[in-house]
């Protein structure tokens, strides 16, 4: 095992503590520790001295995770150690837990960490009388997880399911069915990959058979798994993805479809823009008609009517041969601007100023007027100020003539954002500023018809 490792789960020894200062394993001294830990005497007088040692180490254990000082992290955690001696039953049993949760941490961070240190230091949280041993194992396990390395802790967490220490937690059904969730999708995602990488390593068709046909049997069992505890009501969004990717790359795609649209529509979930946004992308793939695909984004509208796939439904709408969808499509458009984080959307100026000139072209002003006289009070000052004018025109050029479009039809030639654009004298933009001018003087709401 690594130096880092034996720094980090063993605790003093005798000898350690009666030398004059306090040494980790790295060489570091803590002279701020020797007052005290060089005359703690538990179950003596100096037990005070024992509690303030112990509280101030947790103190910078808490400071250098903070810093991201992983290093010293382990360092004090060394130290901090010794509370499994503490005579304060409560503060002792309560250690374990503390002791777990952030030498995982330090762990998951520590450049010199590796697998061997985490199973390691895992196998003594065991020892130290860490009650719940498979969320232990689960958390510790998350490690490889973010390194790309997924046979190893679905290997680890499965040995830990079986493991008498995790009895207790059998009791703990929430986390127990995450747990097997968690591990279903690790199955999936090292049984997923095997067909490529042994077409890159292995030319024996019949090792490659084999191989694949044991993927789908565990994958297989994964799918009935998944597939049983995400009925569970709750938000269970990467576990839903993952098991459906499942059944697309083994073709079942009306199971699929079934899993998306339960969790999109079935009332015992709660309301979750996700779920819809997972329903269209997979009709998307299926090549499902526009009018499906307009059903669930318009869920999804009415739940986050500024999400991104919103400029995508406006599209829908607008090729769609209903008049009530044309409509909705400019409703979209206004309500994504209606958003801060949207206004410098170019996108959704572009689409905004074609669709105005489009839709008053076809004679529908009232739809115009229906949406901006909920606006007109607040629209000017939150787009189309004389700040916001010049701040554009700096930054974007395109998006300032684009809105200036969009300002001109809306407040006429005397708004300030468009007279401000108008006036500007850009050798490339010439002829579009011309375009817009022109645009605005046939097709602004102010005054029309005169």
């Amino acid at each position: 095992m690594s130096d880092f490792s034996e720094e980090l789960i063993e605790s003093k020894t005798e000898d350690d503590q009666e030398e004059s200062y306090v040494f980790s394993g790295t060489g570091m001294s803590f002279p701020w520790l020797q007052n005290h830990i060089g005359t703690i005497a538990t179950g003596g007088k100096k037990e005070k001295d024992f509690a303030q040692t112990t509280s101030a180490c947790l103190s910078f254990i808490q400071e250098a995770l903070l810093k991201h000082q992983w290093q010293q992290a382990a360092e004090y955690m060394h130290s901090y150690l010794q509370i499994l001696e503490d005579s304060d039953s409560h503060k002792r049993q309560a250690a374990p837990e503390i002791i777990w949760k952030l030498g995982s941490e330090i762990l998951f961070y520590h450049p010199k960490s590796n697998m061997e240190t985490f199973n390691t230091f895992a196998d003594r949280m065991k020892n130290i009388g860490v009650m719940n041993y498979l969320k232990v194992r689960f958390h510790i396990n998350l490690y490889p997880v973010f390194h790309i390395e997924v046979k190893k802790p679905e290997r680890n967490l499965f040995h830990s399911r079986n493991a008498r220490y995790s009895e207790k937690a059998n009791s703990h059904i929430v986390f127990l069915n995450f747990f097997r969730l968690f591990l279903g999708i690790l199955q999936f995602l090292f049984f997923s990959k095997a067909p490529l990488e042994l077409t890159l390593t292995d030319e024996d068709d019949y090792a490659y058979n084999a191989a694949s046909q044991s993927m789908l049997n565990h994958s297989c069992k994964t799918s009935v798994n998944l597939g049983a505890l995400i009925q569970t009501p709750g938000v269970w969004d990467p576990f839903v993805k993952s098991y459906v990717e499942m059944l697309e790359f083994y073709g079942d795609r009306d199971g699929a479809r079934e899993v998306l649209t339960n969790y999109a529509y079935d009332e015992k979930f709660p309301s979750n823009p996700n779920a819809h946004v997972y329903l269209y992308n997979f009709l998307k793939r299926e090549k499902a008609p526009r009018e499906k695909l307009i059903s669930v984004l318009k869920i999804l509208y009415q739940i986050v009517p500024s999400h991104k796939l919103m400029l995508e439904f406006h599209s829908l709408l607008r090729k769609s041969e209903k008049e009530d969808h044309r409509k909705l499509g400019l409703e979209v458009l206004f309500g994504v601007l209606d958003f801060a984080g949207c206004t410098k959307n170019i996108t959704a100026w572009k689409y905004l100023a074609k669709y105005l000139r489009q839709i008053l072209m076809g004679n529908h002003l009232a739809w115009v007027q229906e949406e901006w006289n909920s606006r007109k009070n607040w629209w000017p000052d939150f787009h189309f100020s004389s700040f916001w004018a010049k701040n554009d025109w700096k930054e974007d050029k395109t998006l300032a003539c684009e809105k200036a479009l969009v300002a001109g039809i809306l407040l006429g030639k005397g708004c300030r954002y468009f007279r401000f654009i108008s006036k500007q004298d850009d050798e490339v933009l010439r002829k579009k500023i011309k375009r817009i001018k022109k645009s605005v003087e046939n097709h602004s709401i102010v005054n029309p018809g005169l």
